[in-house]
Parts: C-alpha cells; sequence; structure tokens
C-alpha cells in the first residue's frame, strides 16, 4: 500500500538526495522526512561503510564457505545467481540511528533519523549453502566475512588492517528469510550496497548484514572479532557481573518523519502527522502519539498491515493548535510481545540503540509569520 502524505506548511522542501555524514568511506542518510512509499528506493536508502568500497570483478568473484563443515564450497557469481531464489522486504536499520539525540554528545557518526530503510531483497538463502556444506554438529556460530578491509579508527584498535566480519547463530542462519542477496528493489546491487553478494538478516541491525560477502565459515565457538565485542557489542548483567555481548536483534522502535525537526506550521490547520515503526524478531501492533512533549498519549493509525522484519508506516490526523508557541511530538510503539520503547536511552549501549522516542519540536506561527502565506 503505498501513501503519499500532502502537508503545506509553508516551508520549502529540502531537495531530495542522501545526507553526508561521512566521506572515505561512504556514510550516507536519508533524509527521514523524504519517507513516503513503503518500498524505500535504492537512490535514498542509507549508506554504512566502515572501509573504502572494494571493487570486486563478478566474473572472478568466487564466495567461499568452509569452517567445520564436511565438504568445503567455492561458487562463483554464477552458480549464486543459478539457484533458487527467494525474495524478502525486509528494515534495515544502522544501531547508530538516532545518535545526534544523545546528550551529551557522543562520538561516531552523527546521524539524525535517516540511517534505516526498507527494502525488498532478492537472493539463495544461506540455508541452502549450510545444507550443501554440511555443518559439523558442534557449529554454533556462522561468521560473515566481506571484502572491504582497513585499519579501525577506535580504540581498542586491532594489530593492523582486519575485515568486516560478523556472525550470527546457527539457528537464526538456518531460517529461510537470511538470504545471500544479490538484488536490491528488482536491481542488482550498487556497488555501495555490497555488490556482488552481501548478507540479509532480517530483524538484525544492519551492521550483520554483511556486504561484499566473500568468506562464511561454520565456527564451533562464538566469534570473538573485532566487529562483534570491541565495536557493536555492549554490556550485560550476568548475575551481578557486566558482561560483553554482542548486539544482534533490532530494538522496538518508532519515527517521525513529518513535521521535520523545528518545522513552522500554521495554527488551528488540519496536519497529518507522519512516521514509520519497526521492530527485529516481533511484529509492531501499536502507534501512540504525544502532542505535548510526552504528558498525554493518543492513538494513531497504521497504514502497511504486518509484515514480519519490515516497518509500519503509521499517521495521525492532527489539528494544530489555535495558540501560537513551541510544540513537542513524540511517536511511541507497542509490540506483540507486550514491549513498549523505554523513557530513554540505556547508557549500556553506548552509542547504540537509541531506541526511546525521539523528540520532534515544531513552531506555530501566526498567518503572518509563515512564509508563502
Amino acid at each position: 500500500m503505498d501513501m503519499k502524505v500532502k502537508n503545506w506548511s509553508g516551508t520549502i522542501p529540502r531537495p531530495v538526495g542522501l545526507i553526508i555524514r561521512q566521506k572515505d568511506p561512504n556514510n550516507l542518510e536519508m533524509p527521514f522526512d523524504q519517507l513516503d512509499d513503503f518500498i524505500t528506493p535504492t537512490e535514498l536508502f542509507y549508506i554504512r561503510s566502515h572501509f573504502p568500497t572494494p571493487e570486486l570483478d563478478p566474473l572472478s568473484y568466487r564466495l567461499s564457505t568452509g569452517g567445520a563443515v564436511r565438504r568445503e564450497l567455492s561458487m562463483s557469481y554464477a552458480d549464486i545467481r543459478a539457484m533458487p531464489s527467494r525474495s524478502c522486504i525486509a528494515t534495515l536499520e544502522c544501531a547508530g540511528n538516532g545518535r545526534v539525540f544523545l546528550a551529551p554528545p557522543v562520538p561516531g557518526a552523527q546521524w539524525e533519523l535517516g540511517a534505516v530503510g526498507n527494502a525488498e531483497w532478492t537472493g539463495v538463502p544461506l540455508s541452502f549453502l549450510l545444507e550443501h556444506a554440511g555443518l559439523a554438529d558442534d557449529v554454533v556460530e556462522i561468521v560473515l566475512e566481506g571484502a572491504d578491509r582497513g585499519a579501525p579508527k577506535e580504540e581498542p584498535k586491532p594489530p593492523g588492517q582486519i575485515s568486516y566480519a560478523r556472525s550470527i547463530r546457527r539457528a537464526r542462519a538456518m531460517e529461510h528469510d537470511v538470504l545471500i542477496a544479490y538484488q536490491m528493489n528488482g536491481q542488482d546491487l550498487p556497488p555501495d550496497h555490497g555488490y556482488p553478494l552481501r548478507a540479509i538478516v532480517p530483524g538484525h541491525y544492519g551492521m550483520a548484514s554483511v556486504k561484499w560477502l566473500t568468506n562464511i565459515v561454520a565456527a564451533t565457538q562464538p566469534f570473538q572479532g573485532y566487529w562483534q565485542t570491541s565495536d557493536y557489542g555492549y554490556w550485560d548483567d550476568s548475575d551481578g557481573t557486566p558482561v560483553r555481548r554482542p548486539l544482534a536483534e533490532m530494538h522496538l522502535k518508532s519515527q517521525i518523519a513529518l513535521p521535520r525537526v523545528y518545522e513552522r506550521l500554521q495554527p488551528n490547520r488540519p496536519y497529518t502527522i507522519f512516521g514509520a515503526a519497526w521492530a527485529g524478531d516481533t511484529d509492531v501492533t501499536e502507534i501512540w502519539i504525544s502532542l505535548d512533549g510526552g504528558a498525554s498519549w493518543v492513538k494513531g493509525d497504521f497504514i502497511d498491515p504486518i509484515n514480519r522484519h519490515a516497518w509500519r508506516r503509521w499517521k495521525y490526523d492532527w489539528t494544530t493548535p489555535p495558540r501560537p508557541g513551541r510544540y513537542t511530538l513524540l511517536a511511541r510503539a507497542t509490540a506483540a510481545d507486550g514491549c513498549v520503547q523505554p523513557d530513554g536511552h540505556n547508557p549500556n549501549f553506548g552509542s547504540y540503540v537509541i531506541d526511546h522516542p525521539l523528540p520532534i519540536e515544531v513552531f506555530v506561527t501566526s498567518l503572518e509569520a509563515c512564509p508563502g502565506s
């Protein structure tokens, strides 16, 4: 289902295009106020890179599957494209999306709201390759390694260059919706999105969906690589002892796309508040909007039906206050498992998992103060 949100705000629309958060490597985000269709256009889908984009020749490219397997595999791009395929729609979100809202400021790419997108992915289920290779009985994780290499800038730094690699649990890797993808929104993957092949792990934060995939390794011990422990990890409590664990499933979250931060609105006018909500391995079932900074909440309406691992766009038809002033809008989602977005950020997640309602402050101004009136 598609919906075109039309609001007159007296402001000039920002141009369509990705916002540069970092160059070399490319880290670009979608202006979240450009959220419109259920599927994010490829040219607006956020780009998260840790190292420069590798140039891979599809003719010489090989995807290796090894480790604790009965038979090692080395497959060409053509081999993968010839296998039975499936498609799924999945939302990917950078674990640091919304970092700019944290106070005091924290290091890292200063993502606002747009390090998230929803796309259709097509490829071969990872389980097909693992079944063909034959996993040993004691395999616990599957390590996914990309062709991108470099030296991380964040402490503690490893001794020398490393490849980007993450692991997922064996049981998750064997689920049919985890893909070795070669298409995005019906077209071959663009270079910045992992051409020729990338992993897609629906329900997990985007760092699990390794781009430029070259190696799949069946591991009999939990993977302890840099991107699994030093970075993209969080502090958990184990019988009173802090322990480091890797980030995995996305947390329940909702965001407001319209109005924009500091947008100026006319008083006493109809306005559709619009946004999206998503979760990891559960379904978003309710959306609530606050028009007064969290003092009270009203229920919004979903535009999209439940589609596991894909976001649900939502709306609330509002009449702007008659009295000029500064107003704080919030959105809060509820999930099928009973989870509700928390009131604030959990410091155990550091600069990641910004899953609390994010304030969108707007100004209701008199008609004479609105440009273009």
